[in-house]
């Protein structure tokens, strides 16, 4: 089964990519690796999640919130290579948590990205991760993601 139709099987569709903010690129392919920019909690033009974790969010709506920023991550993947299929391993997450000082919980948000990747890619979507709380995020957002995942050949 590709990833696409696991995304399919889970009710989830993917984004048009979202465009890059400034003077960077969503992707850099260098060998067989994809580094992927930092992607928000955007859909459809619109912030589907803004403000802290322990004050405007929950630790569940940030899950919600790390989740939107992982399907952005998958339609800057796709764009890139034309495929999710061309995904041979999901190498590393850095996530960010916009949090309340002292939060300690950001693991458990950040899981919402994780554990998506984990259902569209199966073994080959588990990764090595950092889950850091942060003061701010671009647009308020209250998670954000980078992603850096090995090709196939």
């Amino acid at each position: 089964m590709t990833p696409e139709n696991r995304l399919a099987e889970l009710g989830l569709t993917l984004p048009n990519p979202p465009a890059a903010a400034g003077s960077y690129v969503p992707t850099v392919r260098t060998g067989n690796l994809l580094y992927c920019a930092g992607t928000i909690c955007l859909a459809s033009g619109q912030m589907t999640h803004t403000g802290q974790v322990g004050r405007e969010q929950t630790v569940e709506t940030g899950r919600a919130a790390a989740e939107v920023c992982a399907l952005n991550t998958l339609a800057n993947i796709k764009a890139a290579v034309g495929s999710l299929s061309r995904v041979k391993q999901v190498v590393m997450v850095n996530g960010f948590v916009n949090a309340v000082d002292g939060f300690t919980e950001s693991p458990a948000v950040i899981n919402g990205a994780s554990d998506l990747l984990v259902k569209v890619f199966g073994d080959a979507g588990r990764h090595a991760r950092a889950a850091v709380a942060v003061n701010g995020l671009p647009r308020g957002s209250t998670a954000e993601i980078q992603v850096v995942v090995e090709l196939t050949a």
